[in-house]
């Protein structure tokens, strides 16, 4: 998996994801800067994550989440994402992966400039971060999204 150049700082289609030592970057945002105003956002479309949800009134809440088809395979293979001990607390189930904002500055050769955003998705056990890759090959390989 390698991220190939989109053709400008506007564009929204999928690319794919980059390995990790324990996982997957996935791009999931470009922030378009815009001088002194507000940045705007162009959500990708990739398939794993949902889009971050709009549901602040000004600008995007930044929110991570897996799209319902890998949940269910995330829950089929690994256990439910967590589990309430004899005392009520509740444990985060190990296995499953974390997920994690990484930031980084781009410049475009039309002098633009973006802010790309991108899930890492880690995984604790190499054999649960292989599977899932089998299982998510077409999405991380850059598919678009629904």
């Amino acid at each position: 998996m390698t991220n190939l150049a989109p053709p400008d700082a506007t564009a929204i289609a999928a690319v794919p994801a980059t390995a990790l030592p324990s996982g997957f970057r996935l791009l999931v945002l470009r922030e378009l800067a815009s001088g002194d105003g507000p940045a705007g956002y162009a959500v990708i479309g990739q398939s794993l994550l949902r889009a971050p949800p709009r549901t602040i009134r000004h600008g995007v809440a930044f929110a991570l989440a897996f799209r319902p088809e890998a949940v269910d395979w995330l829950s089929g293979h690994l256990g439910r994402p967590a589990a309430r001990g004899a005392d009520g607390s509740t444990a985060r189930n190990p296995r499953w992966p974390r997920l994690a904002w990484h930031r980084a500055e781009r410049f475009w050769t039309d002098g633009s400039r973006t802010t790309e955003w991108s899930a890492d998705i880690l995984f604790e056990n190499p054999v649960d971060s292989a599977a899932f890759a089998e299982r998510f090959a077409t999405a991380l390989a850059g598919a678009a999204g629904p």
